[in-house]
């Protein structure tokens, strides 16, 4: 087993004090087919082991705050690694990009059928997503349309494109306004450009709990953002990968990989669609930093860790309101 310094220290974690001091046991509730918990504390337990386990066998940095929802109080907490570090959370800071953009539309100065003009000049030359690919400008999309981009096939010209409409230091206020003082983008020489800046794991777990609460936007941008992380097409190499349909759409997830860093921060619901288990897991240092595929020794480990949470939490109720599922349909076309 691949111990990275902090893991083998155990410094501050809930995940790593197990594997340290022995207290997971060899064969852990992770890794049988007894039948899942019952209790949240006992779920927990288990998304620890999964953690420490795979998080140890990819190596490099880890910082996480995972917790699952409990009735009958706060949040019970499964990781916390260098929760507080604050660090270039790259894409996945897309969606405070969108959070600010949606806060816009909720005071009713933006619309998401307002259209905003994809230039040549804007695109992103050679960025992951879609704009890159039209290889026809300018055309005009939606600000809907410029979301859906965003935040599925995490689209970077997407990003230039939310800053036509919310510059970086009204992001930025907008973020610090709503409690989030490090989920910040970093302001460039053109204020309506940024790059995705900096949070923490805490920051990110507690703005994904505070949208699934209904704390942080109106009812229907909630419903609107959490469709695009749930949605099919959003990213499916990490925690997603090896589940069913049914089970990737009780997942709303985000990714963020760049140089050596490998994230991802996202809600678990459970059956009728209430928020269940919270995850920020940062990622840096590992192997093959050039492999920004399924390959990569953190996109591995998430991608293990995914059904082992999932397990965890399955006959555990979420907590707040449901956000239902939309039944998905594949169309052959006509």
């Amino acid at each position: 087993m691949r111990l990275n310094r902090r893991t083998a220290l155990g410094l501050g974690t809930v995940a790593t004090a197990g594997t340290v001091l022995g207290a997971a046991a060899p064969a852990s509730a992770a890794e049988t087919t007894e039948a899942s918990p019952t209790t949240p504390a006992r779920a927990a337990r288990r998304v620890a082991s999964a953690f420490a386990k795979h998080s140890a066998e990819a190596g490099g940095n880890w910082q996480a705050y995972v917790s699952v929802a409990d009735p009958a109080g706060a949040p019970v907490v499964a990781v916390e690694t260098d929760a507080d570090r604050r660090i270039e959370a790259y894409s996945v800071n897309k969606i405070a990009v969108a959070t600010a953009v949606l806060d816009k539309v909720d005071r009713g100065l933006l619309t998401l059928d307002q259209q905003v003009e994809v230039s040549a000049a804007i695109v992103v030359p050679g960025g992951d997503g879609i704009f890159s690919l039209d290889g026809a400008y300018p055309s005009l999309v939606t600000i809907g349309h410029v979301l859906a981009n965003l935040l599925t096939v995490s689209d970077d010209t997407a990003v230039r494109l939310c800053g036509l409409v919310a510059p970086a230091a009204e992001i930025n206020s907008i973020l610090v306004a709503k409690g989030f003082p490090n989920t910040q983008v970093q302001p460039v020489a053109n204020p309506n450009r940024f790059f995705l800046g900096t949070s923490t794991p805490r920051e990110t777990h507690d703005l994904l709990r505070a949208l699934v609460a209904g704390t942080l936007l109106s009812p229907a941008s909630t419903t609107y953002l959490l469709g695009l992380l749930r949605s099919p097409v959003a990213f499916t190499d990490g925690i997603r990968r090896t589940m069913s349909s049914d089970e990737r759409a009780r997942v709303a997830t985000k990714a963020g990989w760049y140089a050596d860093a490998r994230h991802e921060a996202g809600v678990i619901f459970d059956r009728s669609g209430a928020a269940v288990l919270t995850y920020a897991l940062f990622a840096d240092g590992q192997a093959n930093p050039e492999d920004f595929g399924a390959t990569h020794p953190a996109v591995q480990a998430r991608a293990a860790m995914g059904p082992k949470f999932l397990a965890a939490v399955d006959r555990i109720a979420g907590v707040g309101t449901t956000f239902r599922i939309t039944a998905r349909r594949p169309s052959n076309g006509g």
